[in-house]
């Protein structure tokens, strides 16, 4: 028996809905047995995902880099990076840098 190109689709729609359904039952069981067993040994994240570094522990250090141009005439800095500051843009760097 040939099916229609209209009952076919409907078909997989039918069996993508069960899919999605399946999984979802077996995530719900998952999870419950996974919250189990943390409950049952008192694990913590950094037992379970040792690689992972908690975001309340991580400190960024930020390093500050020394000026290399300055403009004699406001006293201004900049350190070479990011975009260049009016006084500096499109002109000779030399007689701005810092010895």
């Amino acid at each position: 028996m040939t099916q229609t190109y209209k009952e076919l689709l409907q078909q997989r729609e039918a069996l993508e809905l069960a899919i999605a359904q399946a999984r979802q039952n077996e995530i719900a069981s998952a999870v419950a047995k996974v919250r189990e067993l943390v409950a049952e040994y008192g694990l913590t994240a950094q037992d379970v995902f040792p690689g992972r570094a908690s975001k309340a522990g991580v400190v960024k250090t930020v390093s500050k880099v020394a000026a290399k141009y300055r403009d004699a005439s406001t006293g201004q800095t900049w350190t070479g990076r990011g975009k260049a500051p009016k006084w500096i843009d499109g002109k000779d760097r030399a007689p701005f840098v810092i010895a």
